[in-house]
C-alpha cells in the first residue's frame, strides 16, 4: 500500500483543512494510506518523508525552517512524489527559494480576485495526464505565475481577462498546471483550489486526481 503525508495549514482564506480533507479521501479511494498533519514539524522527520510515496503541501503563505523545506526537497530528490494545487503548494513559502526551485513555480497575482471567469487551456503535451481532455471554463482565482521554464506545461489560462497593470503588454498564456522532476522525484502542481468547489467541475478534478496518483512513487 502507498504512502501518502498530507500537511496543511497557513492561511485560513483557502479552506486548508477542508482540502486536506477532501484530498485524503480521494486518496484512502485509491489504496493509500494517508497521514494528515496540521504542523511543519512533520517536516522534521526526514525518514517519515523518505518512507512516504507521496507528500501533499496545502499551507499558503506562512513560513518553513531551513530544515523544514530542506528535508522535503531531499525526500523528493531521492524518490518521494510531491504534488499540491493553488497557494497551497506554490504560495506556500515566500521566503523561500530552494522550495520554489523543487516545486517549478510562485504564485505573483491574481488580477480580479475570484470573480474572474476563464478558460483552462490543455496543452498539446506527451503527458498521459491530459488524455482525452479538453478546454474548460472556471470562475475562480487566475493565477499569474512565475514559473521555472523546466516544467512540462499541462494547462495555460490566457491574460488578460481583468484590467490591471498588466493588460498592455499584450496578450500572454500563463502555465496553471504542470509536471517536473526534482532528481528521482516527480512533482505536479495545479494552480486551481481557490476553494474545494472547485473540484465540483469535472474536468478539474480529474487533473487533480490523476496528478496525485501520476506524482506517488
Amino acid at each position: 500500500m502507498k504512502k501518502a503525508l498530507i500537511v496543511y495549514g497557513g492561511w485560513d482564506g483557502h479552506a486548508p483543512k477542508e482540502t486536506a480533507d477532501l484530498f485524503a479521501a480521494w486518496l484512502n479511494e485509491d489504496d493509500f494510506q494517508v497521514e494528515v498533519s496540521d504542523s511543519l514539524q512533520s517536516f522534521e522527520d526526514l525518514d517519515n518523508l523518505k518512507a512516504c510515496d507521496l507528500i501533499v503541501p496545502i499551507w499558503t503563505m506562512g513560513e518553513i525552517t531551513g530544515d523544514q523545506s530542506g528535508n522535503v526537497c531531499a525526500a523528493v530528490a531521492e524518490g518521494s512524489g510531491i504534488a499540491g494545487c493553488h497557494g497551497g503548494m506554490c504560495d506556500a513559502f515566500r521566503n523561500d527559494v530552494n522550495w520554489q526551485f523543487m516545486t517549478g513555480g510562485s504564485w505573483v497575482s491574481h488580477p480580479g480576485n475570484a470573480e474572474v471567469t476563464y478558460q483552462v487551456n490543455i496543452c498539446n503535451s506527451s503527458s498521459l495526464l491530459t488524455v482525452g481532455m479538453e478546454d474548460f471554463e472556471v470562475t475562480s482565482e487566475q493565477y499569474y505565475m512565475h514559473v521555472d521554464p523546466a516544467i512540462e506545461v499541462l494547462a495555460t489560462t490566457r491574460f488578460p481577462v481583468a484590467d490591471g497593470s498588466h493588460v498592455p503588454n499584450g496578450q500572454v498564456d500563463v502555465p496553471q498546471v504542470w509536471t517536473k522532476r526534482w532528481g528521482k522525484g516527480r512533482v505536479f502542481y495545479n494552480a486551481l483550489g481557490h476553494q474545494p468547489d472547485i473540484w465540483e467541475i469535472p474536468e478539474a478534478l480529474v487533473l487533480m486526481r490523476r496528478g496525485l496518483r501520476w506524482a506517488a512513487r
